[in-house]
């Protein structure tokens, strides 16, 4: 996936990771989360039985929706719980990473389940306009504000917890359902107040378009991580200006910076020296300034010495701060 091209005559691989304390506590993290989405779980698969009867009694397809998300929400957080228990899995010889994406293709899914059930919400509410219902407006009223007080208790003990994108995909469903119950309750008061009917199908178009935003952000990302996409809040020409502006450093080729995965990002890059010797001093020095100015603790960096300049499309130079450099000037060469 990620190889290295041994093309020069000394090479050495300075591999570093921080594990150790930093996996204790991320396992630690895990764990935490993996009681708040299992307690989650329960609230919410409490109430959702009670709620798609009272949806199906009042005729209100507000309600419905309403339930139709906690239902679902039944699944993404057990998916979610599932996922938060792989991967606190130990590495393997089959799975020598450990098995934390899995958390990543559980946000996928509950990402593509959640679009999924907007569609469904949308073709309803439309069927609606053309076809009235009756409905019972007390009921949805009543049942509608107790399902908000669970999804907003939902939502406090999820946000109590690390925000990867697992736990944030879960959240996605929760808070979609406290705004299906403050569209539900709207609904409710206006039938109530006025008897307009057609306020239900309406109020579930205006959540599913409210969601809709928030899910396709969280889609969009979850797919940039499984792409192996540089990660959005790193910049790959800071880190290759930075790497060649280290002391003995000629320039950083082959550079490569993704997530494994929610708050772990890899990077590995070669490094072309001035002498090797110095190797020990520049890895000592390279993973000090890439966790502490870019948070990437997970690094592979191959130090090699080559006779002549190899062939390149264009140069990254260090910052402007480091320009003080004696010739040859440090260079970032990025993988073409």
């Amino acid at each position: 996936m990620h190889a290295h091209n041994h093309d020069s005559g000394a090479h050495a691989h300075g591999h570093s990771h921080a594990h150790g304390h930093g996996h204790a506590h991320a396992h630690a993290h895990h764990k935490g989360n993996n009681n708040r989405l299992l307690l989650a779980l329960l609230l919410t698969l409490s109430f959702a039985a009670v709620e798609a009867l009272a949806g199906w009694w009042s005729g209100s397809l507000a309600l419905l929706s309403d339930a139709a998300h906690m239902f679902t929400d039944t699944s993404a957080l057990g998916l979610a719980a599932g996922a938060a228990w792989l991967a606190r899995r130990p590495p393997s010889t089959r799975h020598s990473y450990g098995l934390a994406r899995a958390e990543v293709l559980a946000a996928l899914f509950n990402s593509l389940l959640m679009l999924i059930l907007l569609g469904y919400i949308v073709h309803e509410a439309i069927d609606r306009f053309s076809s009235p219902h009756a409905i019972a407006g007390g009921t949805v009223i009543g049942v509608a504000t107790i399902g908000l007080g669970v999804n907003l208790l939902v939502a406090w003990i999820l946000s109590r917890g690390e925000h990867s994108l697992n736990s944030r995909a879960a959240m996605l469903h929760v808070l979609g359902d406290a705004l299906g119950s403050v569209a539900a309750i709207s609904a409710g008061i206006v039938i109530v107040t006025t008897g307009w009917t057609p306020i239900d199908p309406l109020l579930s178009l205006l959540v599913v378009a409210l969601i809709l935003v928030s899910a396709l952000r969280l889609l969009r990302e979850v797919v940039h991580v499984l792409m192996e996409g540089v990660p959005m809040q790193i910049r790959l020409e800071s880190v290759g200006h930075d790497l060649a502006a280290l002391a003995g450093v000629q320039r950083v080729h082959d550079l490569h910076v993704w997530t494994l995965a929610s708050g772990s990002i890899a990077l590995s890059a070669h490094l072309d020296l001035r002498d090797l010797a110095n190797w020990p001093s520049i890895l000592a020095a390279a993973r000090d300034m890439l966790a502490k100015q870019h948070g990437i603790e997970h690094v592979t960096l191959q130090p090699e010495v080559l006779n002549a300049a190899p062939l390149v499309r264009r140069e990254w130079t260090p910052h402007p701060a480091a320009a003080g450099h004696t010739a040859p000037r440090s260079q970032a060469v990025p993988h073409d």
